[in-house]
């Protein structure tokens, strides 16, 4: 059997810092790179196409329309599909190796992204192993979710494994950047959230903060992880918050 061919495509806005971690950890495994850039203004263009990528400039109207968008550039069907910051271990690279040899028999292909805060991995609070559904046949699925949360969705029915090795992702460069995301998070989720309900609104917001910070804090072990896990529990209170607080006062006013 010859061996399948793999576009790899990636979504970008100002990522200078890490573009090159993330191209350069995919060249074995790469038959293209595809770079979908929502016109960056620094040198993330210049770095990518340095790096024998192809460059496509489209605007960002939501993390699941860019890759939905995105996922269609791509030559071939079978697409591994990366954000800037994430790079893919040695152990993944053997392991998608071995599975293009064999044909990439399945419809979809999950891997375990392992996150970092700062040169700090996390494996507390729900963050690994963080099982994302990643490589996959365009043909078969598509991206939804609510975002900034997206998830790759395959057809009923569709083929799936999972491979060995991480994914390495670069999330936050310290603490306060976690924390400052959660509410970032929370606000982009608000538009959504306030299609919900009144009722429904009002439970979560009364719910959900406090929920949020126990089962990340206590029953995914972010204890463990010291002031680190504290302040991750932390932030995603913050975040369910913040979603349903400005949910709340967009079901009624309408902004």
């Amino acid at each position: 059997m010859s061996k399948a061919k793999l576009s790899i495509v990636i979504i970008t806005y100002n990522e200078e810092k890490l573009i090159s971690k993330c191209i350069g950890s995919v060249r074995q495994i790469a038959d293209e790179i595809i770079v979908v850039d929502s016109y960056s203004t620094d040198r993330t263009v210049e770095i990518a196409k340095n790096l024998g990528a192809t460059v496509i400039p489209h605007g960002f109207e939501g993390h699941i329309q860019q890759k939905n968008w995105a996922k269609e550039q791509s030559q071939f069907d079978f697409v591994l599909s990366l954000d800037a910051d994430e790079v893919v271990s040695d152990e993944l690279v053997q392991s998608i190796l071995e599975v293009k040899q064999k044909g990439l028999d399945f419809s979809g292909y999950y891997v375990n992204r392992l996150n970092y805060v700062g040169n700090k991995s996390v494996k507390t609070n729900g963050w690994y192993p963080d099982s994302k559904l990643r490589l996959w046949n365009k043909n078969m699925g598509q991206w939804s979710g609510t975002n900034p949360h997206d998830k790759f969705m395959l057809k009923s029915g569709c083929p799936k494994t999972k491979l060995k090795g991480d994914l390495i992702h670069y999330s936050y460069e310290n603490l306060s950047e976690v924390w400052k995301k959660g509410k970032q998070y929370g606000l982009l989720a608000s538009p959504f959230v306030a299609k919900k309900s009144i009722l429904n609104i009002m439970l979560h917001l009364i719910t959900s903060p406090i929920s949020r910070w126990f089962k990340s804090y206590f029953l995914k072990v972010g204890i463990s992880s010291g002031w680190t896990g504290f302040i991750i529990a932390l932030a995603q209170s913050r975040e369910a918050w913040v979603k349903y607080s400005r949910g709340f006062i967009i079901k009624l006013f309408g902004k």
